[in-house]
């Protein structure tokens, strides 16, 4: 049996290279594309802070509690680093002593300034 195929010129020798390149890069390129933004939550209020998830903004998938055994106290504020992002913006809930939740809405990518006073709307009866 005789194989009549072509033989394997340069040119294509570099597109398929090139090709391969490409396709191995890309698990790079979409890690790459992943944005972390960070909240500093200042608690002016006289309530304590008890919980504080991330969501999509419309969306009610809510994170694990950000603060994990912690919480803020009134008079006290609180860093939230490398909050994921894979959109342009991240909804952050946080649920004071009461039960009430408090949002904000912030831009992926920037480090945010969130602060709570006593006259910052609170939802305390359904949730989100």
């Amino acid at each position: 049996m005789k194989y009549s195929g072509r033989s394997l010129t340069p040119r294509s020798l570099i597109f398929a290279g090139v090709a391969l390149i490409a396709i191995g890069s890309l698990p790079f390129l979409v890690s790459a594309r992943s944005v972390s933004t960070s909240v500093n939550i200042v608690n002016n209020s006289s309530r304590e802070i008890r919980n504080v998830y991330s969501s999509h903004v419309n969306d009610d998938d809510w994170s694990a509690d950000l603060l994990g055994e912690g919480s803020i106290a009134a008079g006290q504020s609180s860093t939230i680093s490398s909050l994921p992002c894979d959109g342009q913006q991240v909804k952050v809930i946080a649920e004071d002593q009461d039960g009430c939740f408090l949002t904000v809405v912030v831009s992926c990518g920037e480090s945010a300034t969130w602060t709570i006073t006593n006259d910052t709307a609170r939802d305390c009866g359904s949730g989100f």
